[in-house]
């Protein structure tokens, strides 16, 4: 068994990592820790997520230099279910001390000059782990994932969307030029656990937001290779994105070469799942899958693509990227096999 440590674990993201690795065949929890001076330290754990009572009994622990020292010596692995800028300055003390990192957060994500700056707010100082980290799409980039000590988890956006285009953009069938249009919508637990106006349940409406500045954009196109226009839509429900995706083909490209271009990307993969029909929330909400479906007219093509933010799109992805570092089964503590 593998010993955890969750670094944010009072958050939505992060109790959903300590109830996987709670149920996984290969690990335990080495501690659940929260920032020094959170409002939470010390609280149990299961009294901020009830569902976990009597399970999960752990309390969350400030991350003071205790407890720093406490991890380095006894934890195996590290997962930072942290602000930017908190992942930013954690991972590479704990790399240093040779513990694997799986970031959730933005930090290692994207490289390039001015792209934090720019997007994140803040300077990166980092830019040597920056260029080494492994992104965390699982279907796509195992070999990356099993060698690299610095994996960033993709956002949530890009994974519901890079798991629909890639496919296409793999087999070469998209017009020269075009820039697929993703126009998704999220759950409010997307916007995390702390209160405020913007996601008070009360207040919610289907809304757009960051148009044209949205930090997903850039980071969809950097990993895609190919420009995107993004548009994300906060919705009046908790959990789940569905990301409903516009394709220029190039002339010529048929019924069949799509349908191979996404059975070839992912016959055999069990999280990725080809829906043979139009894909809901309600399908993925609570799983660790992605739904993809596909239709067409003439030349112009809509894949429609369906996660939990949650799960595939933060925890239950950190957990295929522990288990393909790791040589587990890529499923493991996810589905039955």
């Amino acid at each position: 068994m593998l010993k955890a440590a969750i670094i944010g674990a009072s958050g939505y993201t992060g109790a959903e990592l300590a109830g996987l690795i709670h149920g996984h065949p290969h690990l335990e929890l080495a501690g659940l820790y929260v920032s020094e001076g959170s409002q939470d330290a010390h609280k149990p754990f299961a009294s901020l997520h009830p569902r976990w009572r009597g399970v999960i009994d752990a309390p969350l622990l400030p991350l003071d230099d205790e407890a720093l020292s406490r991890i380095h010596t006894q934890a195996d692995l590290v997962l930072l279910a942290t602000a930017h800028e908190v992942s930013h300055d954690l991972a590479p003390g704990f790399l240093a001390k040779g513990l694997p990192v799986f970031d959730l957060s933005g930090a290692f994500r994207v490289p390039g000059e001015g792209f934090y700056d720019k997007f994140y707010g803040f300077a990166h100082q980092h830019a040597d782990w920056l260029n080494d980290a492994a992104y965390g799409l699982a279907e796509w980039n195992q070999d990356a994932i099993k060698a690299a000590s610095l994996i960033a988890v993709p956002g949530c956006y890009p994974t519901a969307s890079l798991s629909a285009l890639k496919p296409l953009q793999q087999a070469g069938l998209i017009a020269e030029g075009n820039r697929p249009i993703i126009s998704a919508v999220s759950g409010v637990s997307g916007a995390g656990r702390k209160a405020s106006m913007a996601n008070s349940f009360c207040e919610v409406s289907y809304k757009p937001y960051g148009v044209f500045t949205h930090r997903h954009q850039p980071e969809i196109s950097h990993h895609l290779g190919n420009q995107v226009v993004f548009q994300p839509h906060l919705g009046n429900f908790i959990r789940g994105i569905l990301a409903t995706i516009y394709v220029q083909l190039k002339e010529g490209v048929t019924d069949e070469q799509i349908a191979a271009a996404y059975h070839q990307a992912y016959n055999g993969q069990k999280i990725v799942r080809l829906a043979g029909q139009w894909p809901q929330i309600n399908d993925v909400a609570g799983t660790p899958f992605c739904d993809l479906h596909w239709g067409r007219d003439g030349d112009q093509l809509i894949v429609v693509s369906a996660i939990d933010n949650l799960l595939k799109g933060a925890a239950s992805q950190a957990i295929q990227c522990i288990n393909i570092h790791q040589g587990f089964s890529p499923v493991a503590g996810l589905v039955k096999e």
